[in-house]
């Protein structure tokens, strides 16, 4: 098969989750179980197949609800996954991700060492995670869900957290959130950037051509890796406050401290892009899917006057903006991102913290966890070198400590923000294998 060549997706057994769209409005829940038994493990991915819907749409109306389920290394050893098998994965997910916590700037108050428990620990075997449009389609497919695991002994629950999109249907810090997921080529799901090409299948699901032309590396045997891809799950704690604080001692009026947080996000909060509405909020534009991520860097833009370069969004996605730099690709190191948001929202205007947990579930999906998402996350989020300033990280979510300083051009002389501080903790995460259907039949069907 040629690099250009244009393949279907085996859509019929790949996990919905890996490829569906979040709905909106969203309510969903996350569980992580430990198999302590052999056999009630398998017997719990038997039950669980009929839960598991595939593709990235359903056409049955009553599945859009649906749960998707993931695997630790951890957890593919307690299955009884043989050896060879194990050692066939990529070397990342085996290390884990409290191993590459340092790799990835989670130090300090973001360490291993001050995670939520069980979040890093060998514990963690099984993740589910079940998403859906309302309350109680998801309670629906919850118990579902739940009757697979339960009076199974050999089988814990140990850990839980609800999601939901918040009444605003923004992120904590009031941004609208979702937008810029890549089209994947032969998903059948359009892209809402015109200017891009959709990505070849193989940077997100494995057994398929990536952007190189050729297959990823994929575990052993073929049955297991094909059709799988990878998943990055991370709880993050948000610091409401503290950023509401910092633009307002950082602006002159209301309309300063929007300019000032659309210039740091990248995007205004309605998620009108700086690049095409560069002055003001335009929510019409920002509610317009097929408008408000139409847009490159290259030609528009690429000193950053409308979009800082340092900015959370173009720092996640440059887009061309780093064409003329060859040893860069940015086309490999896109990510499918499907974040959700828990806890309350601080009510708008408050500007001290009420000491309440609210924050952001993140995921990640894609083929290569090194070079997808510890690449940006240690690369552009962590660090300026990309963009000519080595000192700054990302003003939203990077790991500041309160002298760290965020670079916003303007003509006649640009303004640099100093003493930021840490907006984002980390407060745990996993690196999953999100099996492919026929995978889960042969690990629930194991013999061992």
């Amino acid at each position: 098969m040629t690099a250009n060549a244009i393949v279907e997706l085996e859509l019929d057994d790949i996990q919905g989750g890996a490829l569906r769209e979040r709905p909106s409005p969203y309510v969903g829940t996350y569980v992580l179980l430990r198999i302590d038994d052999q056999q009630a493990g398998r017997q719990m991915l038997r039950r669980l197949l009929p839960v598991i819907d595939a593709g990235p749409t359903s056409s049955d109306p009553a599945k859009d609800a649906w749960v998707s389920v993931a695997l630790t290394y951890q957890g593919l050893k307690a299955l009884g996954v043989p050896p060879d098998s194990l050692a066939s994965f990529a070397p990342e997910f085996v290390q884990g991700m409290a191993a590459r916590a340092e790799l990835l700037g989670d130090v300090g108050e973001n360490g291993p060492d001050s995670w939520e428990k069980p979040l890093g620990t060998p514990e963690v075997h099984v993740g589910l995670a079940a998403l859906s449009p309302s309350a109680e389609k998801l309670a629906t497919v919850l118990e579902r869900a739940r009757r697979a695991y339960t009076e199974l002994p050999g089988v814990t629950v140990i850990w839980r957290q609800d999601c939901y999109q918040l009444p605003t249907g923004r992120n904590p810090f009031g941004f609208k959130d979702g937008i810029g997921q890549p089209a994947v080529e032969g998903s059948g799901v359009p892209g809402s950037n015109s200017k891009e090409p959709p990505l070849k299948a193989g940077e997100f699901i494995l057994g398929y051509p990536d952007e190189t032309g050729s297959l990823p590396p994929m575990p052993t045997p073929e049955v297991l890796g094909r059709n799988g891809t990878y998943l990055v799950f991370q709880k993050f704690h948000t610091r409401v406050a503290a950023y509401r604080q910092y633009l307002r001692a950082n602006a002159s009026s209301p309309e300063e401290e929007a300019l000032l947080g659309a210039k740091m996000v990248g995007r205004w909060q309605s998620g009108a892009p700086l690049a095409l509405s560069p002055d003001r909020d335009d929510p019409e534009l920002g509610a317009d899917p097929s408008r408000n991520n139409d847009f490159l860097y290259y030609e528009d833009d690429l000193r950053g006057f409308n979009c800082p370069a340092g900015s959370h969004a173009r720092r996640m996605n440059p887009r061309d903006a780093l064409k003329d730099d060859t040893s860069v690709d940015v086309r490999l190191h896109r990510m499918i991102r499907r974040g959700t948001t828990y806890g309350p929202m601080l009510p708008e205007g408050v500007l001290e913290d009420d000491g309440a947990d609210r924050g952001i579930a993140f995921v990640f999906v894609g083929a290569h966890l090194k070079r997808q998402f510890e690449f940006v996350k240690s690369q552009w989020v962590n660090d300026g070198i990309f963009i000519g300033a080595s000192q700054e990280n990302d003003p939203l979510v990077g790991p500041n400590d309160g002298t760290g300083t965020f670079t916003i051009p303007h003509r006649p002389i640009r303004r640099r923000l100093h003493g930021l501080p840490s907006f984002v903790v980390t407060r745990g995460g996993e690196y999953f294998f999100v099996p492919g259907l026929r995978a889960l039949r042969w690990l629930a069907e194991l013999e061992t």
